[in-house]
């Protein structure tokens, strides 16, 4: 048994959650496309949020995959953003040479 593995199994005991119902892939999945294409942080609340909506019974089956989506989309729009706002080296500057 690993440390993953270890801690699951003790955290599932002191919250009375049977361990073999968690999906330690898709939680793990989900977290790094959140940390990865939104922002590290978002990752345990986004973890948590999911946890709150399935708890509510108000988390579909494919809640996960659709957040791993929505944080891929943030991602790329994000990147595009930051490329349409960034100047390219070819853009001519309004700066001029300062006389010295």
């Amino acid at each position: 048994m690993n440390v993953l593995e270890e801690w699951t199994e003790r955290v599932c005991r002191e919250l009375g959650i049977d361990p073999t119902q968690v999906d330690r892939t898709l939680v793990l999945d989900l977290t790094r496309d959140v940390a990865h294409g939104v922002a590290r942080p978002a990752a345990p609340l986004t973890a948590y949020l999911l946890g709150l909506a399935q708890g509510a019974g108000t988390a579909g089956p494919d809640a996960a995959g659709r957040l791993s989506r929505m944080a891929k989309d943030w991602a790329a729009e994000t990147a595009e953003t930051v490329s349409a706002e960034t100047p390219s080296a070819e853009t001519p500057t309004t700066e001029t040479p300062s006389d010295t």
